[in-house]
């Protein structure tokens, strides 16, 4: 007699294990439409920068949002800690690399200073942009009411791993409706990578899920926790939640896919695989008007006591609108993210983001070999 199975396990998949099937029919990629809505903000592009410190400071949120997209700054870095970040900025931008997390615990260990926040988002508010800023759980009923009063647009909360319900004997959790309740703006809520994290969180009346744990470019969770789902699954699972709860409901609760995206096909995978909008990071933090100053770090980076991130150098290689827009001038896929999704969506012949939702894909672990090898071994020397 066979021994009994103890667990059995599902096959999951990333970006680089799929592709997209072309439509028996194409369209324009001039008419397709890519406006992604959370609640009463509508952006014409489906694209959020990430509430990290190398990416989103107070210039670079006006600036994305007169591209059409949405960044989001982090209420619990450095941005919040010191009257002057720029200097702290290219202070991790110039340490050595054995240096630099110690230099990251140092740094994130000042306190917050509650001025910044409101200072921080009127900024953002007197450019004209959409303010979106990020909490994470645990100081959420602290600076939501900051952040309300300054008159933010969006809230983000926003952490490695976020659940409707929490147990802990040390303090009472955070609980979605109540903070629903006591302030007006959309709260979206991160990071979730399975069906039933992802349905209870919206139950709970949230505005929007952030998909995603562990995938991003400067992100160790995985390394150090083995906790993760790769991005294609996740946000797969993710969208089938969103589906039950738009039929139990009848409301439209959208999906973020976050991290894990190192180009235009990632990106257009994310959205065939069901995601509403993309987060980016380590893409983005590679503009010249983003203020890492061509390096990027996980907001897990300096934990005390356990750091899941790791500082990357990522290089300045365009200005964001080239990056967003183009014209690229380099081959792989990180620069012209729209026009690449754009014209992805013309060859699968769909018209909006919804339509690319019902699109085709098929596992193909061998869609970035097959054929490759010139390219892989030119790689491999350079």
């Amino acid at each position: 007699m066979a021994a009994p199975q103890y667990k059995q396990l599902r096959r999951s998949y990333g970006f680089d294990e799929v592709a997209i099937v072309p439509g028996d029919v194409t369209a324009n990629p001039d008419q397709t439409n890519i406006d992604f809505k959370v609640k009463n903000f509508t952006f014409s592009i489906p694209i959020l920068a990430a509430a990290m410190d190398a990416v989103t400071d107070v210039n670079f949120t006006a600036l994305m949002s007169k591209l059409g997209g949405l960044a989001v700054l982090n209420l619990d870095g450095v941005q919040t800690r010191y009257d002057n970040p720029q200097e702290v900025l290219t202070e991790i931008a110039q340490a050595f690399d054995a240096e630099v997390t110690l230099l990251l615990q140092k740094v994130y260990s000042q306190s917050i200073k509650e001025n910044l926040i409101g200072d921080r988002i009127q900024a953002i508010k007197k450019s004209g942009a959409v303010c979106a800023v990020s909490v994470t759980p645990a100081n959420t009923k602290r600076f939501a009411p900051i952040a309300t009063e300054a008159q933010a647009d969006i809230l983000v909360v926003q952490s490695t791993v976020t659940s409707a319900r929490h147990i802990s004997k040390s303090y009472g959790g955070l609980i979605f409706p109540e903070l629903r309740q006591s302030i007006p703006m959309p709260i979206i809520v991160g990071n979730c990578v399975s069906y039933g994290a992802c349905l209870e969180l919206m139950r709970t009346g949230i505005s929007g899920v952030l998909v995603g744990v562990g995938p991003g470019a400067a992100c160790t969770t995985r390394q150090v926790l083995g906790v993760g789902v790769p991005q294609i699954t996740a946000t797969m699972d993710c969208a089938a939640a969103r589906d039950q709860y738009l039929r139990e409901s009848g409301k439209y609760v959208p999906i973020i896919t976050d991290g894990g995206i190192s180009n235009g096909g990632d990106l257009c995978k994310a959205f065939v695989a069901g995601a509403d909008a993309v987060m980016l990071g380590s893409i983005l933090a590679q503009a010249k008007e983003a203020p890492g100053q061509g390096y990027h770090w996980g907001m897990s980076h300096p934990h005390p006591a356990l750091p899941r991130g790791t500082r990357i150098k990522v290089g300045t290689t365009a200005l964001l609108e080239q990056i967003l827009f183009g014209p690229t001038v380099v081959t792989d896929g990180s620069q012209n993210l729209v026009g690449a999704l754009r014209t992805a969506m013309g060859t699968c012949g769909v018209l909006n983001i919804q339509e690319m939702h019902r699109v085709e894909m098929i596992i193909a672990p061998a869609i970035a070999t097959e054929g490759k090898s010139w390219q892989l071994s030119a790689y491999k020397s350079s």
